[in-house]
């Protein structure tokens, strides 16, 4: 009698890319934190930069090569939670918030400790009481990518402008527990559509290249803008979200969650996009 084959262990050869392409984000938001203790500013932030770039693509690449595992979307919140909340931290002690002794060291903690509470809240999934909805569009409280960008604003403006009160540490404080409560707030947060397709508009392609000059020619001035128009989005959202709300309770509508929709909008298996 034939004995049925085991099955062997391990992850298919086809989701190796989009691991390594968050393993090198991760190398990203290490490398940025080793940056910072050396002083070099600028290079920290380009750093996390990096690393934003690489997770807003790696989960693309794995539904696009279909190799979503649960072993990705793991890796994914670990170099998320180093990326985006103990190498901005890092920065931000370094650079101005070792200026009040242990207080600034707090706020640091906060930053790193929120980031990290955000993903395993969404991971774990204890605010869904009803299941998310995609079509809605919308994440609950601000990403962690997007929170790292927002809590490096005072160091893009003192790239830019060279005005030391940037560098004030109550500011700098104030400012990263601001971005600590953002992350892990019930706030209704437009859920931005990073997908690779096969073909996309020629007015997306002007717009990428448009921004990617205008990040070469004047870095920290863009970053600047960015992150001041992604907070401004953030009532607008609100807004948006609690009308919608509005709408179809009025007319019925099936499926609108009690709380946006996480960050996790794809099956267990597949690699988080947007943490």
């Amino acid at each position: 009698m034939k004995r049925p084959r085991r099955r062997r262990g391990g992850i298919p050869l086809r989701a190796i890319l989009p691991n390594l392409v968050t393993a090198l984000g991760l190398c990203s938001g290490l490398t940025a934190i080793r940056a910072a203790l050396l002083g070099e500013w600028e290079a920290a932030v380009l750093l996390v930069l990096v690393a934003a770039v690489l997770d807003g693509i790696d989960g693309g690449i794995a539904r696009l090569v279909r190799g979503e595992t649960r072993f990705g979307a793991e890796l994914d919140s670990l170099a998320d939670a180093i990326s985006f909340g103990v190498a901005p931290a890092l920065i931000l002690y370094t650079w101005s918030l070792n200026g009040i002794g242990r207080f600034g060291w707090l706020v640091a903690l906060l930053l790193a400790l929120f980031c990290a509470l955000r993903l395993a809240r969404f991971n774990a999934g204890i605010d869904r009481t009803d299941p998310p909805h995609r079509p809605h569009g919308y994440l609950t409280g601000v990403p962690a990518p997007a929170g790292a960008l927002l809590a490096l604003l005072p160091l893009y403006l003192w790239f830019w402008s060279g005005l030391p009160e940037l560098r004030m540490p109550a500011l700098v404080a104030g400012w990263t527990t601001i971005v600590a409560l953002l992350l892990v707030s019930s706030l209704a947060t437009f859920r931005p559509q990073f997908r690779l397709r096969q073909r996309i508009r020629f007015e997306a392609v002007v717009v990428m290249v448009a921004l990617a000059a205008a990040l070469v020619a004047v870095p920290w001035t863009t970053l600047a803008l960015l992150a001041i128009g992604y907070l401004v989005s953030i009532p607008l959202s609100v807004r948006s979200y609690l009308r919608l709300r509005a709408r179809l309770a009025a007319t019925g509508g099936i499926g609108i969650a009690s709380a946006p929709e996480s960050e996790d909008p794809e099956p267990p298996a597949a690699q988080d996009t947007l943490l």
